[in-house]
């Protein structure tokens, strides 16, 4: 892995990973400060902010932002996750002294103009409109809310229509102000880059740039799990049953992302096979896992049709208890292989490289490479498996349902099915 990391003295982060090979660059600026940094208030804000990073600075309208990154080719975005906030762009080697003007101006000379504002906020209505019209959007969203119910990690990245309507000028400027400092801030680079170049013209455009910002750190998730059903009239039912996950930092959290891969990872998992290929009781079903910096989320999604529900739930609470019981080690060596594959696939990508390495610096302050990953999956073990999963899926459930859902066993039927005297948690730290 050659990756290098410089650190400013405004406490700034910047790293490159060199691919000589490569005429491109993909480069980011990633933000500590996502969807759970914002106050109850704020609901929707960081969302809305990145869309308007993008509507006009004191050099460059939002047409001239559009066009000069695309005049050489270019590729320019961002996006708003749970935990950061990230804008990015691909631009031929060449031409990344463009790409570092342009994303170094978009935040620290925003001017999110009155009328810019009014017209991104009908834009992200629509967006919320789309997003509820569109089941298997929405179930996901409900998911969260109810296994995180009225904390900030469980609400909508979108915000809702009467949070978004509220917005003014001074609030985003006032919002970046306390969520950006480069404390929190990471800048990345990978393709045809020279760390040395790079980390001067970073310098010169964020050096100055204040060194903390006045957030508080968000407030601890607690999960709760719970139950909620909603009853359309569709073709088809979207249904989650989450557990409590585990953290990133945690010793079980690579444990998690395996198990995830076993049941449900690919045609060749539990699920996939019992459910869709033996029984036909689906037309998709997965498993994921997910992390956060003090929790996570375990969770399997279903569609299906509203005469399949009945048969289906019991199905799937069975394989989740035979996990408990027994993985094979056929089963955890074709998952090692699969997370292997995959992460040496988007290493092919410098945009995956520059993406994964600005995780890692947020998350553990450091890289990680690919070695030391495949050090932790070789500690994995079929035992360590199934212990986790008699922990995991003994935790309060989270029941997601949009759609015909009437034939769909209540909540305390499914907890009880789940803990049951043979299917009792075992006792390991985390």
């Amino acid at each position: 892995m050659n990756v290098e990391v410089s650190r400013l003295s405004n406490g700034l982060t910047v790293a490159t990973e060199t691919l000589p090979n490569l005429e491109s660059v993909a480069m980011g600026i990633w933000v500590k400060s996502g969807s759970r940094h914002e106050r109850e208030d704020e609901h929707g804000i960081a969302h809305l902010l990145e869309h308007m990073a993008f509507k006009g600075t004191g050099k460059r309208s939002a047409l001239q932002i559009a066009t000069d990154i695309e005049d050489v080719g270019g590729e320019i975005n961002a996006a708003t996750s749970v935990e950061t906030t990230a804008f990015f762009a691909r631009v031929l080697r060449d031409d990344l002294p463009l790409a570092i003007d342009i994303l170094t101006d978009i935040l620290t000379d925003s001017r999110f103009d009155p009328l810019e504002l009014e017209r991104e906020q009908h834009v992200i209505l629509q967006e919320i409109g789309a997003a509820q019209d569109t089941p298997d959007d929405c179930v996901f969203d409900r998911f969260t809310e109810t296994a995180f119910r009225h904390q900030a990690i469980g609400r909508s990245i979108l915000g809702t229509p009467e949070t978004v309507e509220s917005f003014s000028s001074p609030q985003l400027h006032s919002f970046l102000k306390r969520q950006y400092g480069a404390e929190r801030m990471v800048v990345v680079a990978a393709g045809g880059v020279d760390h040395e170049s790079f980390v001067r013209q970073v310098e010169e455009r964020l050096g100055s740039f204040r060194e903390k910002a006045e957030a508080v750190v968000p407030q601890y998730a607690h999960y709760v799990g719970g139950d909620y059903r909603e009853h359309r009239d569709l073709m088809d039912a979207q249904i989650i049953l989450g557990f409590e996950g585990r953290a990133y930092h945690v010793r079980d959290f690579y444990a998690s992302q395996v198990l995830s891969m076993i049941l449900g990872g690919g045609m060749s998992s539990r699920l996939f096979q019992e459910v869709r290929e033996r029984r036909g009781l689906c037309y998709a079903v997965y498993a994921f896992h997910w992390g956060f910096s003090d929790t996570g989320i375990f969770g399997v999604h279903a569609a299906t049709g509203k005469g399949d529900i009945e048969e289906l739930i019991p199905v799937i609470l069975k394989e989740l208890q035979m996990a408990g019981e027994r993985i094979d080690q056929a089963e955890l060596d074709r998952a090692r292989a699969q997370y292997r594959a995959g992460l040496m696939m988007s290493r092919e990508s410098p945009a995956s490289r520059a993406s994964q390495i600005a995780r890692q610096l947020l998350l553990y302050g450091r890289p990680i490479g690919t070695d030391e990953l495949m050090d932790r999956l070789a500690g994995l073990t079929v035992d360590r498996l199934a212990n986790l999963s008699g922990r995991l899926f003994t935790s309060r459930p989270t029941i997601t349902a949009i759609g015909p859902v009437g034939a769909l066993a209540s909540f305390e039927t499914i907890h009880d099915r789940l803990v049951t005297p043979h299917s009792l948690p075992h006792k390991l730290a985390v």
